[in-house]
């Protein structure tokens, strides 16, 4: 197989790496020259064989949406477009739409395994219809952690990205109480090593996981946490998985918590926690802080 890889950052140039110790032959663009094999995306649709089939690893909204317009006047009749990154699963239904009118295939996937997939491999998420997804399964292949592990279809098209959706949201929840048991287990004296008491759970007990050995590392690298600032950014992935709950009427209490903590890192001073304190200054004369 030949395959086209735009978007060779952290995750796409690992990726093309990985695809190629497999054998296939990885044809890559970027915007970076220094990163590229080629000089513009229609020199990369010309080295490829027909079906081609173009995988795109560029930030989810307008970056996507204009390189699927692109390849969407290089592209013919049988060819396949792959969405690899984090784009919101109703993007999918619209790129599916405008490639379909041409006879160009699409292909959702989501993808996890940062910056420890070229080694580990990646969990893939796959949305589109079986004859698509079929001209990509080389890659796929090549990219799972085992041939028995870490692929799924997931369903049509959108599937793929709205199971990575759900999968970062329980991923930031999971996050902020292994952050919240940090927290507590650092604030009392009783426990004298944080790091030895995570790290004694990541074998045999129920909580072990990916996320605990990388908090364990961290602590290790950098105990206390003393370089690193309590700031959080979301990517829109939790944010997603919330507003899909609201309009599916499911309860997700602990994602959206996660969530909302993530917006709390980023405020010095708490608007809200101001208008609780003066509120109680004003009904109970409690003593307030002035800045």
């Amino acid at each position: 197989m030949d395959i086209g890889l735009v978007g060779l950052g952290k995750m796409g140039g690992n990726m093309r790496e990985r695809m190629r110790r497999s054998g296939i032959e990885v044809v890559g663009y970027d915007r970076n020259p220094q990163l590229g094999d080629v000089a513009s995306l229609g020199a990369l649709v010309d080295a490829l064989a027909s079906p081609r089939v173009v995988w795109v690893m560029v930030p989810a909204g307008d970056p996507t949406h204009e390189t699927v317009a692109q390849l969407r006047d290089l592209l013919g009749e049988g060819d396949v477009v792959v969405d690899g990154g984090n784009s919101r699963w109703t993007d999918d239904l619209r790129h599916a739409a405008e490639l379909a009118e041409k006879g160009i295939g699409f292909v959702d996937c989501g993808v996890s395994g940062g910056v420890w997939g070229l080694e580990e491999g990646y969990a893939l998420m796959v949305g589109g219809s079986p004859d698509d997804i079929a001209k990509v399964a080389p890659a796929f292949e090549a990219l799972r952690p085992s041939p028995t592990t870490g692929y799924v279809r997931a369903g049509g098209v959108g599937a793929g990205h709205f199971a990575k959706m759900v999968h970062n949201g329980i991923e930031y929840a999971m996050m902020q109480a292994y952050a919240e048991g940090y927290e507590l287990l650092d604030k009392v004296d009783l426990v004298e090593d944080v790091t030895e008491v995570f790290a004694s759970w990541r074998e045999g007990t129920v909580v072990r996981s990916w996320l605990l050995d990388l908090l364990v590392k961290a602590l290790e690298d950098d105990p206390g946490l003393t370089n690193i600032r309590g700031y959080a950014e979301d990517s829109g992935e939790g944010r997603w998985t919330v507003e899909a709950a609201i309009d599916n009427a499911v309860p997700t209490p602990a994602i959206a918590a996660s969530l909302f903590a993530r917006f709390v890192s980023r405020q010095d001073d708490s608007p809200s926690m101001k208008a609780v304190a003066a509120m109680r200054n004003q009904f109970g004369g409690h003593a307030v802080k002035s800045e």
